[in-house]
């Protein structure tokens, strides 16, 4: 077959939602995959089906998955669903609407002028992706927005630098389901404690974006919180950026997130057809099984060729990952699935690990993102006849098939620009792709048992922390095996690590080591009563 007749056949095009995706270099020249039967891709389409109508997709909590919902409330099993989805929205689009008006104001007065988003996972992998994606991208931002996505002390201090005095025109968005993530806690807690710094007062620049009758919940209600927003039980998080978690933050930021769910939704109805050839989703998921082997055998490396998309694979990172990485399938038989993730852009990488790519390790397939629209005006010359546009492109191109050439599979979709909708339809084909191939493979994309576990055991290790300290507050100089004695714990390691740390980075808590480090086994630790230290816990 000629490379011409080649990408015909392996190119599925939908022009109404300026998207295109070629599937004709998934295989390296020579190589044979075998698909799955028409009966297992059948059966994909009809649990996606199920799905979509409220079956329980989560068996261990009997949970439907409802994301689709969210942008076809019509679709909702359910008429309080439908009124929920629909009430949310007109929530978030007023809230929105009083904060740039103005008639909602910060506690000193004047206007927000940035909103600070505390999340985790997929309360902020989605809205920093759509901000960066989408901001500033026919006028200024409305608004600026800053993130709390983690629990690191230092974190927490570069953005409110950041964000300096302009905290007192600062809106806080605090968004976790259930209220008792410790990372959007503790981002929380110290959000509260820099407006009191500031001298504010935390719950009057404060919105909840919740589980009704959470721990958050609860407390945004007590304080009397600017509003409440809900979230769902049906909605996972890695699937909640189209649901109040990413419209409210895109909304403040000034991003037309109607048109967002507009692009979602004409992405589903695309996606919906039971027609293997022609479904972009499907035929996406069908691309995986191939460089896969169905089963995880390539990793999956992400090389969007625009700036605006360079957050793209830090997002699918737990879209695709957290819902295909699982031990068992839907039968309980051990099969250790997942794509592994990773990405920057293009042509970023070429300087970067494409050297590797093309010449290293074989263990990985391409998705090139192609965006046609280069910028609003026109560009000036570079060359004679080239722009800086047409060198994005030529990179690309060349690339892919540097690639090919050393048989390294790929993929490519293209869009035509980047805007709201196709960046919510960007959304839709990918939680479609991934739904579809977790059908294919037999898993259940819809829970994530070793997500809980790592909670679990980040638990005991504060417990540990906890028990340690009181061991040694008891009095005395002790090595580490000597306190995980004392303690009751085989975890000895662990327990250095503590007292290391505590040492270290934490001397308000008064924990003295002496020893060299590079010997552990033999530093002793002792308990110092603090002194008063300004600020300290």
């Amino acid at each position: 077959m000629s490379p011409w007749q080649r990408y015909l056949d392996g190119l599925v095009s939908w022009p109404s939602l300026g998207f295109s995706l070629d599937v004709s270099r998934i295989e390296p020249p020579g190589a044979s995959s075998p698909a799955p039967s028409p009966e297992r891709v059948g059966a994909a389409f009809a649990a996606m089906d199920a799905l979509e109508k409220g079956a329980i997709a989560n068996p261990d909590e009997g949970r439907r998955v409802g994301h689709y919902w969210l942008r076809d409330p019509s679709l909702a099993p359910t008429s309080e669903i439908r009124t929920q989805i629909a009430a949310a929205l007109r929530d978030v689009l007023a809230l929105a609407a009083e904060v740039h008006d103005g008639s909602l104001r910060p506690e000193r007065g004047g206007r927000f002028a940035n909103v600070l988003v505390v999340g985790i996972g997929g309360s902020a992998l989605g809205p920093q992706f759509v901000a960066s994606a989408l901001g500033a991208l026919a006028a200024p931002d409305r608004m600026r927005v800053f993130f709390f996505d983690n629990t690191d002390p230092d974190g927490f201090d570069r953005t409110l630098a950041s964000i300096g005095p302009g905290l007192t025109a600062t809106l806080t968005v605090v968004i976790s389901k259930s209220g008792g993530t410790k990372e959007t806690r503790n981002g929380m807690l110290e959000a509260a404690r820099a407006y009191e710094r500031a001298g504010l007062t935390f719950a009057k620049h404060a919105v909840a974006v919740t589980g009704e009758g959470s721990e958050l919940d609860c407390t945004a209600a007590r304080e009397q919180w600017l509003r409440r927003l809900p979230m769902w039980d049906w909605v996972g998080g890695r699937t909640s950026e189209l649901s109040a978690v990413g419209l409210l933050p895109a909304a403040l930021q000034g991003i037309d997130v109607r048109a967002m769910l507009r692009g979602a939704r004409a992405m589903d109805a695309a996606t919906r057809v039971p027609d293997a050839r022609t479904n972009l989703a499907m035929r996406m998921a069908l691309a995986w099984w191939t460089a896969t082997d169905g089963a995880g055998r390539r990793d999956m490396v992400v090389l969007p060729y625009k700036d605006r998309l360079e957050l793209f694979s830090r997002y699918l990172q737990q879209l695709v990952m957290e819902s295909l990485g699982k031990e068992r399938d839907l039968s309980g038989a051990v099969v250790h699935q997942g794509i592994a993730v990773y990405g920057n852009k293009g042509s970023t990488d070429q300087h970067a690990y494409v050297q590797q790519l093309r010449d290293g390790v074989a263990n990985f397939f391409v998705t090139f993102i192609r965006v046609l629209h280069d910028r609003d005006g026109e560009s000036r010359e570079v060359d004679p006849g080239v722009t800086s546009g047409d060198y994005l492109f030529g990179f690309l191109e060349g690339t892919r098939q540097a690639l090919y050439d050393s048989g390294r599979p790929s993929i490519t979709l293209t869009l035509d620009r980047v805007e709201p909708a196709s960046v919510g339809a960007l959304i839709a084909l990918y939680e479609r792709s991934v739904g579809f191939y977790a059908s294919l493979v037999g898993i259940n994309a819809y829970h994530q048992p070793g997500v809980e576990a790592g909670k679990r055991a980040a638990t005991a290790v504060l417990e540990l922390q906890h028990r340690v300290l009181a061991a040694l507050r008891a009095g005395g100089e002790h090595t580490a095996e000597q306190l995980a004695r004392t303690v009751g714990t085989s975890e000895t390691e662990t327990v250095w690590k503590i007292l290391h740390r505590l040492a270290v980075a934490r001397p308000s808590r008064r924990v003295r080591m002496a020893g060299d480090p590079e010997s552990p086994a033999s530093v002793r630790f002792a308990w110092e009563e603090m002194r008063h230290v300004e600020g300290g816990a």
